[in-house]
């Protein structure tokens, strides 16, 4: 079936004449004020300028670099090519963190840009404070996933984490507060229990009555895993209120939880995604990561930190005012798989068998779905703990049982089994089925294994599905829905010694560490023939999810895929969906997404991303308009109403394009 393009030309320039847009102090209506458009994460607007019936008029309106000319100290800086930033829109103003990590306004009509913050290390006005020379960040080494919105009725505060400093900005003037912190800074290697290098983190802060609440993670150096504590400070001082250890120390809920004081030898278990909140209730909720060592390689092993390790990998709510500990739920006990929680949990209010539910539902990176109620924590549907197998690594410590939800069912394939091989013709499966057999695999939760563990294999294959990462998932408040894309990429983690020939990381301080891949492979399993992985499509996926029954409504591909590889393009398939990491927009009849950009390391599959960018019916999941932009989409589309128009925004990039803002909307 042909479905219907548009062809939009993308050498419009921007518009000449800035634009003011007069709105009220209270009008809301149309505006973007948060990451994910409110603090309950759900990437929802009921605006329906831009419906089935138009959008085939839609076009671009505008288009602005990540790092705008008049920010440039040099015409030729490097601008990057994978922003993953997703703009706010208040007041007929767009507040975006650029590609230098800081915060700038633009007119929402035109992209213009009204003002910008002094990037850290660049010279400073006479009369001045400092701002963090020792923090200077060249084109896009430190551009941040989104800002955060505060306002009491008189004033009205962005809020941006910039050069390792938390930044408050008056948002008409893009001035700094000097009563804010320091010189009007805050300095976030400040107020931990120990010393610290650096404090890192991309995604956003969020604000909860007048408590701005920051995650991110300190490292304190090669020799100490970092600390993840997440910390909430006052909007108008920046005076720390409060901290939440999430590595519980001694006395602390959950120590006991880190066997033979492990606690004191790891870190980690940061908040690296987003946040949400229940603005009413005063709650926090955050997905915490998994606990480690030192670096990456050492997620996958967990023999210096025995025992569940709370609050590693966990939902936890805390009260936004104290940072007091309301509830949580540890979905993964003791990680060994790096399946960090870091989707932005979903706060959506459901009907279960005629039972209203302040929900939260929490994506994981292999295709499950937990729904809570938001405010005791009871899972919504019963959460089961399951046996699981255990693995052959010296000196490990294995949890017996993982928790698996009754419902919804799994999102995306889970477990790595000949089943769910590729079987398009009898070669494609022989040739599957040899690749398959050289590696540990079976099901969810299979731990890691040793080399020739396993009767020769090289390694296990890990389902890193990447259902979602810090893209996350969309809602429908009106009806409960809940949009969710994902994509194949599963792993294959072979634990050694950190002197091992294959190791990645010769001097890592674990007993192992996890490589990934194989030599000259990268870190994912081969396909047949050179297809994505050996596994049946699609491979990247868009999934509806109806919580009011905990059942999946519908599942489409998401783009065409490999349909066309000289193994499969005279099979006449339909779409097998692109490998990319994309999030969701969802209007009043559409849900909006892309296929990803390419320029994103190893973190999809070869081949990955594209420049489509769809409007699916939310109904149906029929596609209704696709275009073809500049890049793949590397940062959540929002949108927003300005001087009665419509604009659907996203950043786009390439690995041969440079990053940019695209405005769309009908002319």
């Amino acid at each position: 079936m042909t479905r219907p393009r548009s062809a939009i030309a993308l050498a419009l320039g921007l518009a000449a004449v800035m634009s003011t847009v007069s709105r009220g102090a209270n009008d809301t209506a149309g505006e973007w004020r948060s990451y994910a458009a409110t603090n309950a994460g759900t990437k929802y607007s009921p605006l329906d300028q831009i419906n089935k019936d138009t959008i085939k008029d839609v076009r671009i309106a505008w288009r602005q670099s990540v790092i705008p000319v008049a920010m440039r100290e040099t015409p030729y800086v490097r601008v990057p090519n994978n922003s993953q930033n997703t703009p706010l829109m208040i007041d007929g103003r767009l507040y975006i963190s650029t590609g230098l990590g800081t915060a700038a306004a633009l007119d929402a009509t035109t992209g213009k840009v009204i003002w910008f913050d002094l990037p850290p290390g660049q010279p400073v006005p006479a009369g001045e404070a400092p701002i963090g020379r020792d923090e200077l960040v060249s084109g896009g080494g430190a551009a941040k996933r989104g800002l955060a919105y505060w306002t009491d009725g008189r004033d009205a505060r962005i809020f941006a984490t910039s050069g390792g400093y938390l930044v408050a900005l008056n948002a008409r003037t893009g001035k700094r507060y000097p009563e804010f912190g320091e010189h009007g800074q805050v300095d976030l290697k400040k107020g931990f229990d120990s010393a610290v290098e650096s404090h890192t983190g991309g995604s956003a802060p969020i604000v909860v009555g007048d408590v701005v609440i920051v995650g991110g993670q300190a490292s304190r150096g090669a020799a100490l895993p970092g600390i993840g504590d997440v910390r909430g400070y006052d909007v108008r001082t920046g005076k720390l209120i409060w901290t939440f250890h999430t590595v519980p120390r001694p006395g602390e809920y959950g120590n006991d939880t880190w066997l033979n004081n492990s606690w004191e030898v790891s870190g980690a278990a940061a908040v690296w995604g987003f946040f949400s909140a229940d603005d009413d209730l005063g709650y926090v909720y955050l997905p915490v990561e998994s606990p480690t060592a030192i670096d990456r390689q050492a997620n996958f092993y967990g023999g210096r930190r025995p025992g569940a390790n709370l609050f590693g990998d966990s939902l936890v709510c805390l009260d936004a005012k104290t940072g007091k500990r309301v509830w949580h739920y540890q979905i993964i006990h003791h990680d060994l798989w790096d399946w960090d929680l870091n989707a932005a949990p979903l706060l959506l209010d459901i009907t279960v068998d005629g039972r209203r539910i302040k929900a939260v539902a929490q994506l994981t990176k292999y295709a499950s779905l937990f729904v809570f109620d938001r405010v005791t924590g009871k899972p919504v549907w019963p959460i089961e703990e399951r046996p699981v197998a255990k693995g052959d690594v010296p000196g490990e410590w294995y949890s017996p049982t993982q928790p698996f939800p009754t419902m919804p069912p799994p999102l995306d394939q889970q477990d790595m089994t000949e089943d769910h091989l590729i079987d398009f013709t009898p070669e494609l499966r022989a040739e599957a089925l040899a690749i398959l057999k050289r590696y540990r695999h079976g099901r969810l939760f299979d731990p890691p294994s040793t080399p020739d563990g396993g009767a020769g294999t090289k390694g296990t294959i890990v389902s890193h599905t990447v259902t979602t990462t810090w893209t996350g998932g969309a809602v429908d408040p009106e009806t409960g829905v809940v949009y969710v894309p994902s994509v194949h990429d599963p792993l294959i983690v072979t634990m050694v010694k950190p002197n091992h020939p294959i190791a990645e990381n010769k001097k890592a301080k674990n007993d192992w560490v996890g490589t990934l891949g194989q030599a000259n492979m990268g870190p994912w399993i081969e396909g047949p023939q050179g297809l994505p992985d050996p596994f049946k499509p699609p491979y990247g996926r868009l999934t509806a999810v109806d919580l009011n029954k905990g059942d999946i409504l519908w599942m489409v591909a998401n783009g065409d895929g490999p349909r066309n590889h000289p193994a499969l393009k005279h099979l006449n398939l339909p779409p097998l969906g692109q490998a990319g990491r994309v999030s969701p927009l969802v209007t009043k009849s559409l849900v909006f997404l892309g296929e990803g950009g390419n320029a994103i390391g190893r973190a999809v599959l070869p081949g990955g991303g594209g420049k489509m960018f769809r409007a699916y019916d939310k109904v149906t999941g029929k596609v209704v308009w696709e275009v073809e932009l500049p890049g793949g989409t590397t940062g959540s589309p929002m949108t927003y109403m300005a001087n009665g128009k419509q604009y659907i925004v996203v950043v786009v990039g390439w690995t041969d394009t440079a990053g940019e803002y695209i405005a769309l909307a009908i002319p």
